[in-house]
């Protein structure tokens, strides 16, 4: 590690202390060179994954589409905010702990009626007629046998 205040390249750790949260490693260190102090902190650095779209394209991940997504499936219906935010989080969580540099955006999909199908039936059916692009009647009818099927589990 290098010193702040000279460059030098030589730095003594003195005190190492995990931080309050536990997120976190403190550092106090010494400069070999102009035995100043200072201090670093170590965290973990997760980064999301880059979505590959259906036509191969790359892009950054967006939580505010993942949101935006949800949030028109559950239009007008009664589901709470703090419940839409777990969602987003769980989501999220998902994707991060993947340890994917890049998952395809189907994969977004199916994580995003899975968490529909938890929160509100009626927006996992308008979510799937749209991801899964129903042409007719019968897929719909599928759909929604298949959720009366979940809910008599």
């Amino acid at each position: 590690m290098k010193c702040p205040f000279c460059q030098h390249d030589d730095t003594q750790v003195l005190d190492t202390r995990v931080s309050e949260a536990g997120d976190a490693v403190r550092r106090r260190r010494r400069c070999g060179s102009c035995d100043k102090r200072f201090t670093t902190y170590e965290r973990v650095e997760l980064s999301m994954p880059f979505i590959v779209k259906k036509n191969g394209s790359r892009s950054e991940y967006d939580s505010s589409k993942l949101r935006g997504s949800l949030l028109l499936a559950l239009r007008k219906r009664p589901v709470a905010a703090p419940a839409i935010d777990q969602a987003v989080a769980t989501i999220e969580e998902r994707l991060l702990t993947s340890g994917q540099r890049e998952v395809e955006s189907g994969y977004v999909g199916e994580l995003v009626m899975h968490e529909l199908k938890r929160l509100d039936k009626i927006a996992y059916i308008r979510f799937a007629s749209v991801y899964k692009n129903f042409e007719d009647l019968s897929e719909f009818q599928q759909a929604i046998a298949e959720v009366r099927q979940v809910r008599k589990s």
